[in-house]
């Protein structure tokens, strides 16, 4: 994983816009009613053109824009055995104290809302998946500039709160099973060469989802043996290699009952891997920058602050972006600071609150930012 060491360097937190034609297929295709060569044809396709775009418009660190995946979840569903039948989300709770806001996202969202369950032993049957996808990152990075490349997959934990526990004799044992099976694409993606990313919303958002009606030690303790599995999961991985992306969830609700950043660092920097991705440009958790000028990074750690948001179609101004940058690279260190987003703009493949054209716009202001923090800083 690279430092920003000469610049402040650039990424994004993995899933962007699908072309229209992919996300039919990729939903028909979950319907069973795709022609899987013309998807596998249009997935390659698209791969290659979102990591041409992402260095066109300045992105340093690049990702394959989970163009295969319905949703950064979701997906695993398919790479694991033992998940059959439904059972339902919960709403989260901010959403729910406001029933007008409900009702305008019912009628907007396109996500997923009926999940499996575990009805057997968990597997990992995901070998061939995940070989193309490598196959088809490898592909499209031939020709475009990029300093580094990552492909994300969700954390055992992020799996575990949205595939419904029923097998298992409790929730910890079937984290424990998904780490365990899901330790074969983690490795796959790192022996690739590539920078692993594990998307772990479940160690920030399930507090205002599965986990609402319990206490705040309740939830640090399911926290805790979340990074404790993950951790077992990544073992004997380079933490180089490794970069670990926790938010409040990408849904453009009140977030007012969102858990506090400082009811979950200590924790959060436990994990073993050499990058921590956070929410730190949405007018709930910006503020909480402050946080590192007492909590230092460990020696071995960059941190990833989205400085772009991504639940509004405002395109913040380069020079906001660049203020946001400089003050936490003063107090964790400009090498150790990668420029990000707070979350992806396509976490499911039908959806996003960002237009894509917007998407493109506001990466490309980040990118004009971290320029204007690297002149303010070098």
């Amino acid at each position: 994983m690279k430092r920003s060491e000469e610049r402040i360097l650039t990424t994004h937190t993995g899933s962007l816009p699908r072309p229209q034609h992919l996300i039919d297929l990729v939903y028909a295709s979950e319907a069973g009613l795709a022609d899987q060569a013309e998807l596998d044809t249009l997935v390659t396709e698209s791969v290659a053109a979102a990591v041409a775009k992402q260095a066109e418009v300045g992105i340093d660190v690049v990702s394959d824009g989970e163009m295969s995946k319905i949703a950064f979840n979701a997906y695993a569903k398919d790479r694991l055995t033992g998940f059959g039948g439904t059972w339902q989300r919960r709403v989260p709770a901010d959403v729910l104290e406001h029933p007008d806001l409900a009702e305008r996202m019912a009628t907007t969202a396109s996500r997923v809302a009926m999940w499996p369950m575990c009805i057997g032993p968990v597997e990992y049957i995901g070998a061939q998946a995940v070989g193309v996808d490598l196959a088809n990152f490898r592909g499209g990075l031939q020709g475009a500039t990029s300093e580094d490349a990552f492909l994300t997959a969700a954390s055992p934990g992020a799996i575990a709160v949205v595939l419904g526990e029923g097998y298992y004799p409790s929730y910890a044992a079937y984290v424990q099973a998904i780490g365990e099976a899901m330790q074969a694409e983690y490795r796959a993606v790192v022996d690739a060469g590539f920078v692993l990313q594990l998307d772990a919303p479940d160690l920030a958002m399930e507090r205002n989802l599965k986990f609402t009606d319990g206490s705040l030690d309740d939830f640090r303790r399911i926290v805790a043996m979340h990074i404790d599995v993950l951790n077992a999961a990544i073992a004997g991985l380079p933490k180089e290699q490794l970069r670990l992306h926790v938010c409040w969830g990408n849904y453009a609700g009140t977030h007012h009952r969102d858990v506090p950043l400082k009811d979950l660092l200590d924790l959060l920097l436990q994990a073993n891997v050499g990058a921590l991705s956070i929410e730190a440009s949405n007018p709930r958790h910006e503020h909480e920058w402050r946080l590192f000028e007492d909590v230092k990074l460990p020696t071995d750690m960059i941190l990833i602050p989205g400085v772009i948001d991504s639940c509004s179609n405002y395109v913040e101004h380069p020079e906001l972006v660049a203020e946001r940058i400089v003050r936490l690279a003063k107090l964790v260190g400009r090498e150790n600071l990668i420029a990000g987003t707070d979350c992806g703009f396509a976490t499911f493949a039908r959806g996003g609150v960002v237009a894509p054209s917007v998407t493109w716009r506001k990466l490309a202001s980040l990118s004009e930012g971290a320029a204007i923090a690297s002149r303010a800083l070098w």
